[in-house]
């Protein structure tokens, strides 16, 4: 392998039940209505452009989507005041995974998140491509951040492992022709039948040394 791609929400950090419900508030609190669990995955992966037109146009939130965007965002930010709820091991399995190869984040979070995660732990020192799907055309499952990723890498994505938690995100990996490792999130499990064509799938990110090892071997 040449490089590894990490996702950031849900891999690194424990933030997809945060983000629904801030999502969830600002839908009810501005006229909307949120079709349970099937809403939830529906927003998944999506780009934020593409989940605040879809809060706007589906889910009938009497805004526009750019202020969606600023009132979720802003409530992210909020949330992330005391520091990104991370994940065990994630920043150990980050750098060890960047001392014997290139790494990066490719991500469904707005710009700013990513940023923050990145200074708080100190990543911003080894994570040198760091790509929010807003910034990169479609969200997933289209693997345009993907291949934005390998190409700011200057590697064939072919040649990279995915690291990802959702169906959306997983899709997104394949699509782009990456090895994908999964780690199931466990509060909203991804698709069975996606997470089988994944090359490895592990229970938490701090198992990925481990199986780097394994792939590397093949």
């Amino acid at each position: 392998m040449d490089a590894v791609v990490f996702d950031l929400d849900g891999v690194l950090v424990d933030s997809e039940r945060t983000w629904d419900e801030v999502r969830r508030s600002v839908t009810a609190e501005h006229g909307g209505t949120w079709d349970g669990e099937h809403t939830t995955r529906a927003l998944m992966g999506m780009s934020t452009p593409e989940w605040a037109e879809y809060l706007a146009t589906d889910r009938g939130v009497r805004l526009s989507p750019d202020k969606i965007a600023q009132l979720v965002v802003d409530g992210m930010v909020r949330r992330y005041a005391e520091g990104p709820p991370l994940l065990p091991g994630a920043v150990e399995a980050v750098r060890a995974t960047a001392q014997r190869c290139p790494v990066a984040i490719a991500s469904s979070s707005p710009p700013a998140l990513i940023a923050e995660v990145l200074r708080v732990t100190g990543l911003d020192d080894v994570v040198k491509v760091a790509l929010s799907s807003e910034l990169t055309g479609a969200g997933k499952p289209a693997p345009d951040v993907y291949l934005a990723a390998a190409k700011d890498l200057g590697v064939d994505p072919a040649r990279c492992v995915a690291v990802e938690d959702s169906t959306n995100g997983i899709r997104s990996a394949l699509n782009a022709g990456m090895i994908v490792v999964a780690v199931p999130n466990e509060h909203f499990p991804p698709d069975p039948a996606v997470v089988a064509r994944a090359a490895r799938v592990i229970t938490g990110v701090r198992e990925l040394p481990v199986i780097l090892d394994l792939l590397s071997a093949l």
